[in-house]
């Protein structure tokens, strides 16, 4: 499937499996060749199928994609009433999760943009003890080109979800 033409839908999948789990898994391939899954909170989509992350805390990834930069990036809509409705009716509503390829660049100094748009998309958390602990030194982004999706098929339930 082209991903141009689906690139709202799996916008609003990442808006949705951010809400509910607050990451989502990036998985890369290892110095020895082994897959390697790594959870991300810190991703916004960008509208041009691309995206960037903060890798302030990562220790494998960035080792990884020194070698090989290509990621493979799993969201999954985890909301329970999502899942209990669709489980109810027989079919989801929406399309329950996505697979995001692409290609990571090197790591660069965040933008001001940057850092505002991340700390808008955490807003409400900032009086917690582990909002600065977390996310509040984060300096360093590294963009990501995104060149293909893979619906996460799920068989009645998701059919014709995608058209």
């Amino acid at each position: 499937m082209e991903i141009g033409g689906h690139w709202t839908a799996i916008r609003n999948i990442f808006d949705e499996a951010f809400k509910s789990g607050l990451h989502f898994a990036v998985a890369s391939v290892g110095e020895d060749g082994a897959p390697h899954v790594t959870p991300i909170g810190a991703l916004i989509l960008r509208d041009d199928r691309t995206g960037f992350y903060f890798e302030e805390h990562p220790v494998r990834l960035p080792r990884h994609l020194s070698a090989n930069p290509r990621v493979s990036i799993l969201a999954v809509n985890a909301d329970k009433v999502f899942w209990g409705t669709a489980l109810a009716g027989g079919k989801f509503p929406a399309p329950p999760a996505v697979r995001l390829s692409g290609t990571a660049g090197r790591p660069r100094q965040a933008t001001p943009e940057e850092i505002a748009l991340w700390r808008k998309k955490i807003a409400g958390l900032e009086g917690l003890k582990g909002y600065s602990l977390l996310w509040g030194h984060f300096s360093t982004v590294r963009d990501i080109a995104f060149d293909a999706f893979a619906p996460v098929e799920m068989g009645e339930m998701t059919n014709g979800l995608w058209g």
